[in-house]
């Protein structure tokens, strides 16, 4: 066992249970029991929601830091690296640390099977329990009610937005789905909602367990002035602080939800290094641009919502020349909303190139174009495979052109990797 290599763990744990995913927090929880970390001694912040999750919790870390905290923080998936999951004060966790976490688990699991999220949630709470922090943030994977993260109790929740997405789990409206999400209130602790509006279900959720509820809009408030923003949360006012590094038309509202759940917390910094965590923030993946002739974007947007916000942005970075777009969406999502949002967007010399992406919930890149021609009957170019789709990109664009590469971390990931070789190489 303390033999494997971590690609070597990392099948294993794939093959362990039965299935891909299990909704309970039984096993997971009598597993965090065996290893003494289901209460955890240092303050949690857990942060669910549809879109934005990403976006808050890598401005909580960096907000903390810059005050001088320290930080542990939980996000998935990962782009590259499978380590890039576990951040120690704003360092991927060490593999030797990594794989000792794995070898504790594994002697007290049992007979308990765990889905390869669960293993990776116990590793993070395992590494997470025995290092000096102030805080620790924990991104929910899915949902929430029974997300595996959801068997540590928050001392603060945070839903940044709803809307449709994981319908096949969750449910097939945005009231079914705020109250999965929703689930990861606790009685009489705060709340935070980083959209103005939310679903009733999470409302009347927070009030049926008495939890205090400090809305967007409502009991905190972004204002932008000029290039900066206001900040102003009960007795709490920020003024002149920057618009953080991110970009996107959403991130204002999400460094506001990263403030006010820093404040209800009672860890939130001086303004300027509130001012020097937005500014150092970043986030690979979220409309992450590479400059040149023709501008590269990867974008992780990989439903309605999502696309949404990405065509706002794009809207307001406009370019001299053509948009191609290289996308690979996985066969559990709505294709088809995602484009009814893109062609508010869509250009008539924009060229759409599909990409297939393998795996359980993999989909082809024939098949993504059969839908979105039902939205956008124009000829649609298809590839084998994302570094296909972005050599078809780079082939194609001219200087002035911008490439687009969206739809999914098993999208933008691969395409992230062809990228750095293909700069090194031309």
């Amino acid at each position: 066992m303390a033999t494997r290599t971590l690609e070597e763990w990392l099948d294993y744990q794939g093959q362990v249970h039965p299935a891909t995913m299990d909704f309970t927090l039984d096993r997971i929880g009598v597993v965090l029991d065996r290893l003494g970390i289901r209460q955890l001694k240092t303050p949690v912040i857990t942060v669910g929601g549809t879109n934005g999750k990403g976006s808050v919790t890598a401005m909580l870390e960096s907000i903390v830091q810059a005050g001088g905290g320290r930080v542990g923080l939980y996000t998935s998936p990962h782009l590259l690296r499978y380590q890039e999951r576990i951040r120690l004060n704003g360092q991927e966790v060490d593999e030797a640390v990594l794989l000792s976490a794995f070898e504790r688990i594994e002697a007290a699991r049992g007979d308990i099977t765990l889905t390869y999220f669960e293993y990776s949630t116990a590793a993070a709470l395992l590494c997470f329990s025995e290092a000096p922090l102030d805080l620790i943030v924990l991104e929910v994977g899915l949902g929430g009610r029974f997300d595996a993260v959801n068997a540590i109790d928050a001392d603060v929740a945070v839903i940044v937005s709803v809307s449709l997405d994981h319908c096949d789990y969750l449910g097939t409206t945005v009231e079914a789905i705020g109250r999965e999400k929703a689930g990861i209130f606790r009685p009489n602790r705060p709340v935070i909602l980083g959209c103005e509006s939310m679903p009733a279900s999470v409302l009347k959720y927070a009030a049926d367990i008495a939890a205090p509820v400090h809305r967007l809009g409502h009991e905190f408030t972004a204002k932008a002035v000029g290039r900066s923003f206001h900040f102003a949360h009960g007795d709490v006012q920020c003024a002149d602080l920057p618009q953080p590094a991110l970009q996107g038309a959403a991130q204002m509202g999400n460094a506001a939800t990263a403030l006010a759940a820093l404040n209800v917390i009672g860890l939130l910094p001086a303004p300027s290094a509130i001012a020097a965590g937005l500014t150092a923030v970043s986030l690979p993946g979220r409309y992450e641009v590479r400059p040149g002739p023709v501008r590269w974007i990867f974008d992780v947007a990989h439903n309605p919502g999502a696309a949404r916000i990405l065509v706002d942005t794009l809207q307001a970075d406009p370019c001299q020349g053509r948009t191609i777009w290289v996308a690979g969406l996985l066969a559990d999502k709505d294709a088809a909303a995602v484009m009814r949002e893109l062609v508010t967007l869509l250009q008539p010399n924009d060229v759409i190139c599909a990409v297939s992406l393998s795996g359980e919930r993999g989909r082809s890149a024939a098949d993504l174009t059969r839908v979105w021609q039902t939205v956008y009957p124009a000829p649609m170019v298809m590839a084998e495979s994302v570094p296909a789709g972005c050599a078809f990109a780079a082939q194609e664009a001219v200087p002035g052109d911008r490439v687009v590469v969206f739809g999914s971390f098993h999208t933008v990931g691969p395409a992230l990797d062809w990228h750095r070789l293909y700069s090194v190489n031309n």
